[in-house]
């Protein structure tokens, strides 16, 4: 039986409506005791937890310059069966695009900065295409992962070097903190035939840990183009499938000296759409991830660290673009990376220097000219296909009763472009209790991506990195139960690459509000940005006019209590208008979601999530003339059973 959309939607509220009561009269009727249920395993939320991304270095939030945000294993456990890019688009200041459902091609914007711009780090290690620029955490499955750090604007530039113009996420590997030994099973289901299982097993003993989980997640999909008059439309569902694993072991070989390695693996096929009717069954292969081994020697004033990794992200794409549609065309990425550093108590202060190898390597197929017909004179865009990077970075942080400072430097040597520096100065102050006040200028780059070099017609090998210099003041107020902050920040941005060229400039200044709030039982907080993103270059059709997919306010609300057998939470998100690269207008939006657990027993857990609740017809993205479709009122629930 067929029901329409209006039918289809109200017999899913009634089905989420049946389950939530179920939930709830399965949680009255529990005979469990519930205070043999522990109260660690509720979600919480902490107001001064550690943050690594933002220093290098193990740092309380409070004594962290920057703006930060970390999304912990229990927020995480309210994303089963979602991606990356779904976890980042309910966080505040982050807006994203996406051309469909999940495992489309999406981008994020963050500060007035698109995703090439923000730097992605797994563990420590690069991730991201070196041919496009971006990474695709649309493809990484967030069942896999113990934690996610956000570092706002620019200050990671003189830590991490490249990219981090706009910001650095970094994206931790389940298992990194394992406290105990247990075997953990999940079963989901949900909207468009969407489900998941996986199993994650975990070892601990006094010297040791291990931690192995693997899983599947399928989707039927829904149709990705929504408008029936697009040259590439085919009315079909749009899937995407993919099996993840991740890895971690760490071993302590002596009191001073320990061992461990990461990973973090999908391998994906995602359903697209190419040439319409005439080409129905394009598809993309994908495989990503990271991996990551170290060894670390500890004295009482030195902590130092040697590792080594690499990162993948190759993508197979069989479509009317291949040349030949079984082998499809590739792009290959390869990152390997070296890294030596010692951080050092210098009473007062902790100072970090280190060295830094990065070698990125790109496969591609021959590509198609615009004829549809391979290009005699060019069998790959690339050449030359790979580069090095050496670095050298020096850091200084001081971490005081009444005040914060944190200084960085850092040099990169590039085979393509040369050197390129940058650095960072920041301070605050507590001039009461509760409250900083502080300020931070940071300098920052992009180096060009190999499509910016060598993609034919659109090429030139003797591009610039692009440039920032960006100053943020900030005041913020934390007690026990809450933590406020307000951050202004100005960017100029100079040599930006477009038409093949370093002729393009913006600036962006924006103001960031969030507030977070714990009282007894209940939890609730807000954000705010407002963001005014100009394009500047001179004699530009486009002058002053706001940057593509930069919307002037965004905002979020959200609300939860928690009880020892259930929590709920619900959550709302408005984006503003904004325009598209074609200069064409997408009407603003505001979605409602809806998360909740109910702990059943001590050893198992039901998770319900339902999106759009209102079922907000809305846009995130167009081009080509093609209008991307997205997903109704959707809604995906779980099951997960702990052994320990």
């Amino acid at each position: 039986m067929a029901l329409s959309r209006s039918s289809s939607t109200t017999y899913l509220r009634l089905c989420i409506l049946s389950a939530l009561g179920v939930c709830a009269m399965s949680a009255t009727a529990a005979t469990v005791d519930s205070s043999v249920i522990n109260h660690s395993e509720l979600p919480q939320i902490e107001l001064d937890k550690i943050v690594v991304t933002a220093t290098r270095t193990p740092t309380k939030t409070s004594n962290v310059i920057a703006q930060t945000r970390v999304i912990d294993n229990e927020e995480l456990q309210r994303y089963q069966g979602q991606t990356v890019t779904d976890v980042l688009k309910n966080q505040p200041g982050i807006n994203i695009t996406q051309s469909g459902g999940m495992g489309t091609a999406s981008n994020f914007y963050m500060r007035g900065f698109d995703s090439k711009q923000v730097l992605v780090i797994i563990d420590g290690i690069r991730y991201g295409s070196i041919s496009l620029g971006s990474p695709s955490l649309n493809l990484l499955s967030a069942d896999q992962l113990d934690r996610i750090e956000i570092l706002y604007g620019a200050s990671g530039s003189s830590i991490y070097g490249s990219d981090a113009m706009g910001g650095v996420i970094q994206i931790f590997t389940k298992g990194n903190n394992v406290e105990q030994s247990n075997v953990s099973t999940t079963v989901g289901y949900g909207s468009n035939n969407h489900y998941q299982v996986g199993v994650t097993g975990q070892l601990k003993n006094a010297t040791s840990s291990l931690s192995l989980g693997v899983s599947r997640n399928e989707t039927d999909g829904f149709n990705v183009i929504a408008n029936s008059n697009s040259a590439d439309y085919n009315a079909d569902d749009d899937g995407f499938k993919s099996t993840n694993a991740s890895l971690a072991l760490q071993h302590k070989l002596s009191d001073s000296l320990s061992a461990g390695l990461s990973a973090l693996y999908t391998d994906s096929t995602t359903d697209i759409d190419s040439a319409g009717n005439a080409f129905p069954n394009a598809y993309s292969d994908q495989k990503n991830g990271s991996a990551n081994a170290y060894l670390q020697y500890k004295t009482p004033l030195t902590v130092s660290k040697l590792s080594y990794g690499q990162s993948i992200d190759k993508s197979t794409s069989h479509d009317a673009n291949s040349i030949n549609y079984q082998e499809g065309s590739q792009y290959d990425t390869t990152q390997e990376q070296a890294r030596l550093e010692t951080s050092i108590n210098a009473q007062p202060g902790t100072v970090i220097i280190g060295a830094e190898w990065l070698s990125q390597k790109l496969d591609a197929s021959d590509v198609l000219d615009f004829s549809g017909y391979p290009d005699p004179a060019v069998q790959t865009p690339y050449n030359p296909d790979d580069r090095t990077v050496k670095s050298a970075f020096v850091g200084y942080q001081l971490a005081d009763t009444y005040y914060d400072l944190q200084a960085n430097y850092r040099v990169d040597d590039n085979s393509q472009y040369g050197n390129e520096s940058t650095y960072n100065l920041g301070a605050a102050i507590r001039p009461l209790a509760g409250m900083r006040i502080g300020a931070n200028y940071a300098t920052g780059f992009r180096a060009p991506t190999f499509n910016d070099l060598y993609w034919p017609g659109f090429s030139n090998p003797n591009l610039k990195p692009e440039r920032t210099k960006n100053t943020e003041v900030f005041v913020e107020y934390a007690n026990e139960a809450q933590t406020s902050r307000l951050t202004g920040y100005y960017t100029d941005a100079e040599d930006l690459i477009s038409n093949a060229a370093n002729i393009s400039e913006a600036k962006i200044k924006g103001l960031s509000l969030t507030s977070d709030w714990n009282m007894n039982d209940f939890i609730f907080g807000l954000g705010y940005d407002y963001l005014d993103a100009k394009d500047k270059t001179a004699n530009s059709a486009n002058y002053d006019q706001q940057l593509a997919y930069r919307p002037k306010n965004s905002g979020l609300i959200y609300i939860g209590y928690q009880q020892p057998t259930f929590d709920v939470r619900l959550e709302a998100k408005h984006t503003d208008d904004r325009l598209t690269a074609e200069n064409n207008k997408l009407d603003s939006y505001t979605l409602l979601n809806l998360s909740g657990a109910v702990y059943i027993n001590p050893n198992l857990r039901a998770n319900l999530r339902v999106d759009n609740i209102t079922d907000e017809d809305y846009t995130l993205a167009s081009q080509f003339g093609n209008e991307y479709a997205t997903e109704g009122t959707s809604y995906f629930g779980s099951l997960t059973y702990n052994w320990f």
